[in-house]
This record gives structure tokens, C-alpha cells and sequence, in this order.
């Protein structure tokens, strides 16, 4: 009987509490080096992909940049189409923000990336709340939660028009009839809705996956709605068994319930991994890791997005503090999404947990910002990256490291043989294109002749 396969991506943390970047193993979060060497390394694995956040602003603490955060990201679209150029079947994610950018631009550029690697782009369609990123834009922090899934919704929309504005056998480069395109009737488009209003011709060819794949990570019910109807794929922060599973089940009734098939649409859980000889062993390293991860100032730093406030005089090894939160005042941290809707809440609950398990401040952060999933011997783990996809909780992962970029070579090297010799996982890439590997079928128009339309502009 054949088994299902597991789905594993890499991603490239960057600076913040999950990494230690001050490691003495740990090498430049910037130079293309670090990038080249994570990319080589999933590719050597046959991972499916490499995953890459978006960072649009520095954030700071009080009106200062602080080291514990991230501290400078290049540019997503740059690093990408560079590891296009050094390797040959792992697939290309990034996240790029519908909030700040126009879909024509968006449409160019995944579909550049998607022909110059030869169908192996992936867009993570995010959208934004934070009016402190939007300062670095002429719009500004302008749109209400309804408006930047509007806003989100058209954009992917229009996108997908323009992907759709050119047949798949729009060029016929016939060099002895002197004709590059088979008509000249291609790449028009128009467009309008609250959002855009827009017409004309789009530049580029149609590409070898006619549609990048659309990644998602929406949380909220209208987050979780709009991947259910929207997207290929879903990055999930939920990575404990049963709300892995909880999540699991409820997008995936969303996807029925918007029509599609539960199986066209992947969950993506991000995960740490930890491995050890022993699993005593294991569990040494990642309590030493996550001491170091999460040091006394990056606790109050942690404490402070809670608190809305200074807590530079607190004691991180102290209780949490009585001090009651600030939500409605200015902004403490700036340029990070809030860590919780209810800041009262959120601190009572800290307290809570300090005092029934009569923890520090930096213990309470420590508990609530474990990100490491795996913690084991490379057997155990592939045990339980296993289950989770066996048992329906996730159709695989997201591996990311403390370490960049080198933390991701104990995994490919001894985590994904143990899946191969399960058979959950592939021994050789089988498909050309990213939509072949992750199973995915082809989008509606892809492969069809484009049929002329009367009522779009020329």
C-alpha cells in the first residue's frame, strides 16, 4: 500500500528569538553565501521547497532599533531569482505583502520567477495591519481589517487575469516565418473593482506552472476563508498535535465548503527540530538552545509586546510582574504584529502559569515561545514527523534551525533518510515543476489555448 507523502520546506529565520545568531556556528543572516548554502542543502534533502519571510521595516523598542529582533532582511524577489540560478528542482516561496504592493507588479515578477527557474515560484499572499510598516509606503497604514482582505482578495484576483492574459501558445518564435508571437492579440486585460481600476496590456509570458503556487497563513476566521477559497498551500504557526489537527480540520472543511476539493490545498506547519544521539541528549540540547534563544533581554522584550510598556527595570528572573498592561498608549514596540488580542488576558494568564508552576518571568516567555516540536533521536523524530502527517494533523512541514545557515544539514542528513526508508518521502525529484512535486494539479487555464474575449479592453 502506498503511503502518503510527506511534504517538508525549509525556511530561513532570520534574526529574532527562535535563532541564537550570535552562535559561534552561526554565519551571516545577509551574505548570498548563507542563502546558497540553505538552498544546496534542501535541494541535496529533495526537499520541496525554500520558504522566505518579508521584512518591510526595522522594528524598535521605544523608539530605538534592538538586536533581538530582526535587523535587516534583503530583499525576497532578489534572493530567490539568485538561488533560481544554483539549483534545479527545489521549489522558490516568498512572501510578498498585498497591502503595499500592485498586482501588475506582483503578476511580473512571479511570473519572471516562475519562468527563469522553470515553474518553481511560490507566492505567500500576506496582508498587513501595521500603519508603522506603512510609513515606508505612500499609502500608509491606511486599510481596516476588512478592506486588506478586500484588498487581498482583488489582487489575487487581478493576478491571476493578468497570468491568464497570455495563451500557452502565445510566442511561436518560428525564426523562418519571421514571427515571434502566434497573433497580437495577447496580454490584454482590464480590471475593475473597489479596489483597482486598471487596463492594459501585460509583458510577460505566460509561465511553465501557468499559475506560481499560492501559499497563505491567515489566522483569523476571514484569514482562514480567504486561504480555504484562495491558496495551494497554508503556512500554520500551529504545531502541537491537537491544534495542529484542530487547524487541520477546520481548514480543510472550509476548503469544502468553498467548493474545492480538501486535497488540493496543503497545511504547512513551521517546525524546530532538535536531535540528539539519545533523547536525554536531545532534550540537554534544546533546554540550552532555548536558554540561549531566549536570554534576559529578549524575555523582556517578549514581555514587553504583551504589556505595551518599559519593563526594562523588571527582573526577568523575577515573577511576572503585577504591573498592569498599556494597550491603548502609543505603540512601545514598533513594526511586529501584536502577540494577542487581549492584553489583559494574555498577562493574567502569564501570571497564572508563573505562579502554578512557580516560574520566572523568563520562564513563563521561555514556556510560551517553545517553538521546537521535534526534540529527539533522528529515528523518534522521523517517528513523529510521521504521525502528525499519518494521522491528519498536517501534510507536512516547515524545518527551520536556531542555527542558519547550517542547522538545516543534521536534518536532510539524518532526519529525511529515515523518511525514505519509510517510503514517506521522495528518494529522486519526480516532477519538473513545483506543482508536480507537491501534487498539486495544474490551474484551470493552464495548457488551453487563450480564447479571445470581446469584453476585454485592448
Amino acid at each position: 500500500m502506498t503511503r502518503k507523502q510527506i511534504i517538508l520546506g525549509a525556511y530561513f529565520p532570520g534574526v529574532n528569538h527562535d535563532t541564537v545568531w550570535s552562535d559561534p556556528a552561526s554565519g551571516s543572516h545577509i551574505d548570498f553565501a548563507s542563502f546558497a548554502h540553505w538552498a544546496r542543502t534542501a535541494e541535496r534533502g529533495k526537499l520541496d521547497l525554500l520558504f522566505l519571510a518579508e521584512g518591510l521595516r526595522l522594528r524598535d523598542r521605544g523608539g530605538a532599533i534592538f538586536d533581538q529582533d530582526v535587523v535587516g532582511r534583503p530583499d525576497t524577489f532578489t534572493v530567490l531569482a539568485s538561488l533560481a540560478a544554483i539549483t534545479s528542482h527545489i521549489g522558490l516561496a516568498g512572501t510578498i505583502n498585498s497591502t503595499y504592493n500592485e498586482p501588475y507588479e506582483l503578476a511580473r515578477k512571479f511570473a519572471t520567477l516562475d519562468l527563469l527557474s522553470g515553474g518553481r515560484a511560490a507566492w505567500n499572499v500576506v496582508t498587513s495591519s501595521d500603519a508603522d510598516t506603512g510609513e515606508n509606503f505612500r499609502r500608509g497604514g491606511f486599510l481596516g481589517h476588512h478592506q486588506r482582505y478586500s484588498r487581498a482578495r482583488e489582487t489575487l484576483e487581478l493576478v491571476r487575469r493578468l497570468w491568464d492574459s497570455w495563451g500557452s501558445d502565445a510566442v511561436v518564435a518560428d525564426k523562418d516565418a519571421a514571427r515571434f508571437l502566434r497573433d497580437g492579440d495577447v496580454g490584454d486585460f482590464a480590471f475593475s473593482g473597489e479596489q483597482f481600476d486598471v487596463s492594459g496590456r501585460f509583458t510577460t509570458p505566460r509561465s511553465p506552472q501557468g499559475h506560481p503556487v499560492i501559499l497563505q497563513a491567515g489566522e483569523s476566521p476571514s484569514g482562514r476563508d480567504f486561504a480555504a477559497a484562495h491558496s495551494d498551500a497554508i503556512f500554520s504557526r500551529y504545531q502541537k498535535f491537537d491544534e495542529a489537527k484542530a487547524f487541520y480540520d477546520d481548514v480543510k472543511s472550509r476548503v469544502a465548503k468553498a467548493g474545492r476539493n480538501p486535497d488540493e490545498v496543503k497545511i504547512l506547519p513551521s517546525a524546530a527540530v532538535v536531535l540528539g544521539d539519545t533523547l536525554d541528549e536531545a532534550r540537554d540540547r534544546h533546554a540550552e538552545i532555548h536558554h540561549r534563544q531566549v536570554d534576559p533581554q529578549t524575555a523582556i522584550v517578549l514581555a514587553e509586546m504583551v504589556w505595551n510598556r518599559d519593563l526594562s527595570r523588571v527582573d526577568p528572573d523575577g515573577p511576572v510582574p503585577d504591573l498592569d498592561p498599556t494597550p491603548d498608549a502609543p505603540k512601545w514596540i514598533r513594526g511586529r504584529a501584536p502577540l494577542t488580542q487581549d492584553a489583559h488576558a494574555t498577562a493574567a494568564a502569564w501570571r497564572e502559569l508563573g505562579r502554578e508552576k512557580n516560574l520566572s518571568l523568563r520562564e513563563v516567555v521561555k514556556h510560551v515561545f517553545d517553538r521546537a516540536v521535534f526534540v529527539g533521536t533522528p529515528e523518534s523524530v522521523a517517528d513523529e514527523i510521521d504521525r502528525y502527517v499519518r494521522d491528519g494533523a498536517t501534510d507536512g512541514f516547515i524545518v527551520g534551525s536556531h542555527v542558519s545557515p547550517s542547522g538545516l544539514d543534521e536534518f536532510v542528513d539524518r532526519v529525511v533518510p529515515r523518511l525514505v526508508d519509510r517510503g514517506v518521502f521522495r528518494s529522486e525529484y519526480a516532477g519538473a515543476t513545483l506543482r508536480d512535486n507537491l501534487g498539486l494539479a495544474p490551474p484551470a487555464r493552464f495548457g488551453e489555448p487563450r480564447r479571445h474575449d470581446s469584453s476585454v479592453a485592448s
